[in-house]
C-alpha cells in the first residue's frame, strides 16, 4: 500500500513548534513528508532555530503529494504569500483535489493564492483582518472539505492530527494521540 506523501513549506521565520510538530506527526502517522523551503540548506526560525530542509520548493509539482501544509510565523506566512513557487502550489494543491492546511499567520498564503472564496477558516487572530474567507470561524482547528486550518502554536498538535487523520484516517490518527495524551 502507498504511503500518502505531504509537502510542507516554509521559509525563514517559521514558527518552529508548528512546523515540528507538523512535520512530526504526520511521520509518526506514516505519511512520507518533504520539509520543501525557499531555498535549500538550513533555514532559521522565528526563535533562532535552524532546521535543514529536504528541498528546496522550485520545480516540486503539488500533484506529487496527498496534502500542502503551511506553518506559520508571521515573517514564513509574508514569504509564502509573496513567493511565486509557494503561490503556485497552492493553486496547483486545490486544482488537484489535494489537502492543503495552514497554521497560525500562513492563511494570509492562502488569501494571496486565491484560495479562501467561499471557505470557512480561521487564523491566529492577528491575521483575521486580513482574509476574506465565506465565513471566520475562532474554533482550534477549522476543516471545510479539503482545507484544514488553525490558530497558533497551542493548536499545533489538534492541527497536524486533523492533517494526520484526513491521510491516513480517523483510526489511525486516534491510535497515536492516545499515547502522545493529546486527547
Amino acid at each position: 500500500m502507498k504511503s500518502a506523501r505531504a509537502l510542507v513549506l516554509f521559509a525563514p521565520g517559521f514558527e518552529e513548534i508548528e512546523t515540528i510538530t507538523i512535520i512530526d506527526v504526520l511521520r509518526r502517522a506514516g505519511v512520507d513528508v518533504t520539509a520543501a523551503g525557499t531555498a535549500e540548506g538550513v533555514l532559521e526560525g522565528s526563535h533562532g532555530i535552524r532546521v535543514e530542509v529536504d528541498c528546496a520548493m522550485a520545480g516540486l509539482k503539488a500533484s506529487d503529494y496527498d496534502a500542502v501544509i503551511l506553518p506559520g510565523g508571521m515573517q514564513n506566512a509574508t514569504t509564502l504569500a509573496e513567493h511565486a513557487d509557494a503561490l503556485r502550489l497552492l493553486r496547483e494543491a486545490k486544482g488537484s483535489q489535494r489537502t492543503i492546511g495552514a497554521i497560525c499567520a500562513a492563511p494570509i498564503a492562502l488569501e494571496a493564492a486565491g484560495l479562501l472564496r467561499g471557505r470557512t477558516v480561521t487564523s491566529h487572530p492577528s491575521v483575521e483582518a486580513q482574509l476574506n474567507p465565506s465565513s471566520y470561524r475562532t474554533d482550534r482547528v477549522v476543516r471545510d472539505g479539503d482545507l484544514i486550518t488553525s490558530r497558533g502554536p497551542g493548536t499545533a498538535l489538534e492541527f497536524a492530527l486533523e492533517v494526520a487523520a484526513g491521510l491516513v484516517g480517523a483510526e489511525r490518527a486516534g491510535a497515536l494521540a492516545g499515547p502522545m495524551l493529546a486527547r
